[in-house]
């Protein structure tokens, strides 16, 4: 069994990567496609905030603000003064990873529950201004949200840059949660103090990755800018934000195949429940509470319960033989 399993593991990936590589060809209609970057686009940024929800324990719910400010950024850069798009993309990412900093330095060292708070202030500051600021970012008209340019100002070429985006995200996740500091913000997460005891340097740790998620956000920002073609500070409800904190939950802390699948499941649930568009939110609500109640860990515990009962663990069973001649000495009786 688990040569079998070593065997389908690299299959299942190899598969996974040739359906995504592939997809524009085979879906549906441009609809799906866009479905498809927008679930890439939204994974750039729950990615980076996995590591702080995820796995740092930290519950930031106001990550929509950061979104606004990568998606204003690159709106503002490309269209009011011709950056290149790929130029202001990164820009965008900088200008998230310095308002996480900013953010992160004074509210980190808060409690959980105030944290959130702070965070959620963040997002309302963040509409906020947008709206005061008519001459820079349009106030509650919006800016139009500017094109890559070729290769990539197609629907195709624009899926491939965001799914190659995301796939880099994911790498760099991924080598952050299974070295020592994604088990340190599991420490920090289940027990601080313990985790300060060992040298684990707690406010550092959580400011790195929070840090870290604004740059993703921002890029993320700077793609959903694009791929919606206008943007308004309607656009940024508070509701996208609770939707980024709920993939996560659903799919389960500690682990990044849980929170895709959730980012997947949830972004594509609108278009499941289509005919009944009216009972969206009651959906996901029931989605939510059928995870807590059957799955309380996420969906990404279940793959890996799955995955226990497919390779069991080789249990090592070494003979112990007794030296009994040593043990006679110790007991003074002769041999």
């Amino acid at each position: 069994m688990p040569n079998v399993q070593r065997r389908v593991k690299p299959f299942a990936l190899a598969l996974g990567a040739l359906l995504a590589a592939t997809l524009p060809w085979w879906a549906g209609d441009q609809y799906q496609l866009h479905l498809a970057a927008l679930i890439a686009v939204y994974w750039i940024l729950i990615a980076g905030l996995n590591l702080v929800v995820g796995y740092g324990g930290q519950l930031s719910i106001g990550h929509v603000g950061l979104l606004a400010i990568g998606a204003y950024a690159f709106a503002i850069l490309t269209g009011k003064l011709d950056w290149p798009p790929l130029v202001a993309t990164a820009a965008a990412g900088a200008i998230g990873g310095l308002c996480g900093l900013a953010l992160g330095l004074p509210s980190l060292r808060l409690p959980g529950f105030y944290f959130a708070m702070a965070t959620m202030a963040f997002a309302v500051i963040v509409n906020e201004l947008v709206l005061a600021q008519v001459g820079l970012t349009g106030g509650g008209i919006g800016l139009p949200g500017p094109q890559f340019s070729a290769p990539f100002d197609t629907p195709q070429g624009f899926y491939f840059l965001a799914a190659g985006l995301a796939l880099v995200v994911t790498l760099l996740s991924w080598n952050i949660a299974r070295r020592m500091w994604g088990r340190g913000l599991m420490a920090i997460r289940d027990n601080p103090v313990a985790a300060q005891a060992v040298g684990v340097p707690l406010f550092r740790a959580k400011l790195t990755v929070f840090v870290f998620s604004g740059v993703t956000a921002g890029v993320s920002g700077a793609l959903f800018a694009s791929l919606q073609s206008y943007i308004t500070p309607d656009t940024f409800v508070f509701d996208l934000s609770l939707f980024f904190f709920v993939c996560i939950v659903i799919g389960g802390r500690g682990s990044l195949i849980g929170p895709l699948i959730g980012t997947v499941v949830l972004t594509a649930l609108p278009e499941l429940v289509a005919p009944l568009a009216k009972l969206g939110h009651f959906f996901y609500g029931l989605l939510l509470l059928a995870v807590v109640l059957i799955v309380p860990e996420g969906i990404g515990r279940t793959f890996e319960v799955l995955a226990q009962r497919l390779r069991p663990r080789a249990e090592r069973q070494d003979a112990i033989t007794p030296d009994l001649d040593r043990l006679a000495r110790a007991l003074g009786e002769p041999r």
